[in-house]
């Protein structure tokens, strides 16, 4: 829903933070107790045998007290406190846990948006798109704007200004939705996800021309991976469909486009906000709320009015629960996309994404009963390799 603009520790950074601070305390005592010994130092020089005894003894017992409750980390050569040890595992364990759930509940909403999307276009033979991203981004709206009036969350007020600002973006950000639900109505899952590593590729080249952001070699080899995948993959498409597959090139230019002017928006829509910063909340109001009056415009010009007098299907009640889960899946992506960066990191997050495409890939071939053959189903895997990849060539060129 937009783009993440939010700190993160990872649980590893969390962990070291502990170890430095219990490592300043137990400093911090050693050179109490060593001002203590040396003072002793000038007060045996100077004092009877008995005030010697005494104030050896009282140093010696100070000594004692401050590290019977220590313990040294033989493997790390560390001194660490007892009592600390079982906060500080417990919250490791604790954060850990976290960064599994918030995984697995990333992973499972994005893929159970694309595949209902696909159950919604494809199973109910639904041919209104925009209707259907207009319905998506409306639930968008209220839930954000609920928990906004609960004080859940706080988004930053639609000013005018902040429109103004945010208009060519949201235009992007809504051509890219329907393009996303046009491709995706004619297009396999499987193929969907391969194609969109395309992207990439148009965002590579954009970054380097308008950022001047080079990428190393290995990155450029995963895109070229991409590219040879996409290609035999669409050669090998059994369910080949060419309207499908130019919604989806279109789709791949809008979401690169999406990508790269976010990054020239950021900074002047920071600018104009009241608290000077523009958080994934509200980003995700402003994108949805500004796409209902575009939407609605959209609905007339594609003559989706009379489709939608038309159809049966607005009288199901089990139509109105699968569309009306996939918007709550469309926020819940925003949700746990967030929670997940910040229980792990860019690079954790990064990955996770394109592994996640594998179990999509072969979900969306098994439900829907895609015809497919040995190579398309290689071309097929070897995209999704080469998304690995690419993912991991990113990684290493970040660090």
């Amino acid at each position: 829903m937009g783009t993440r603009s939010i700190s993160f520790d990872s649980p590893d950074s969390l962990y070291e933070r502990n170890l430095i601070d219990d490592s300043d305390k137990v400093n911090r005592n050693e050179e109490r107790i060593l001002k203590l010994h040396e003072s002793n130092g000038v007060v045996e020089q100077t004092s009877s045998p008995l005030k010697r005894e005494v104030i050896n003894r009282l140093s010696y017992s100070f000594s004692m007290k401050s590290h019977e409750n220590d313990e040294i980390d033989l493997e790390g050569g560390k001194l660490v406190k007892d009592k600390d040890k079982p906060t500080r595992s417990k919250g490791v364990i604790r954060i850990q846990n976290q960064a599994l759930f918030s995984g697995i509940a990333y992973c499972i909403s994005s893929c159970s948006m694309i595949l209902v999307n696909k159950y919604v276009l494809s199973s109910y033979d639904f041919n209104a798109g925009i209707s259907l991203m207009l319905y998506q981004n409306f639930i968008s709206v209220i839930i954000v704007s609920m928990l906004r009036f609960l004080g859940v969350i706080s988004t930053e007020p639609l000013t005018w200004r902040l429109i103004k600002v945010w208009l060519p973006v949201n235009f992007i950000f809504v051509g890219m939705l329907i393009t996303s639900m046009f491709s995706l109505k004619y297009i396999n899952v499987a193929m969907v996800t391969v194609l969109k590593n395309v992207t990439n590729v148009i965002t590579a080249l954009g970054e380097m021309y308008l950022f001047q952001k080079y990428h190393d070699s290995r990155v450029w080899a995963a895109l070229f991976l991409m590219i040879i995948s996409a290609i035999s993959g669409g050669i090998t498409d059994l369910s080949f469909h060419a309207v499908g597959y130019a919604w989806q090139i279109l789709n791949c230019f809008l979401t690169a486009s999406y990508s790269l002017t976010l990054r020239r928006v950021m900074d002047t829509a920071k600018q104009v906000t009241k608290s000077g910063n523009l958080n994934e909340f509200s980003m995700v109001l402003l994108n949805n709320t500004l796409s209902l009056p575009l939407g609605l415009i959209l609905i007339f010009v594609f003559n989706e009015v009379d489709y939608l007098s038309r159809t049966p299907l607005l009288r199901l009640p089990t139509f109105w629960l699968v569309v009306t889960l996939s918007g709550f899946l469309g926020l819940a992506i925003s949700f746990t996309s967030m929670w997940f960066l910040h229980q792990t990191g860019a690079t954790t997050y990064s990955l996770v994404g394109s592994l996640n495409k594998i179990p999509l890939s072969v979900a969306g071939i098994l439900l829907f009963h895609v015809p497919t053959s040995l190579q398309n189903s290689a071309s097929i895997f070897f995209g999704l390799l080469a998304g690995v990849i690419f993912a991991r060539a990113k990684m290493r060129e970040r660090s």
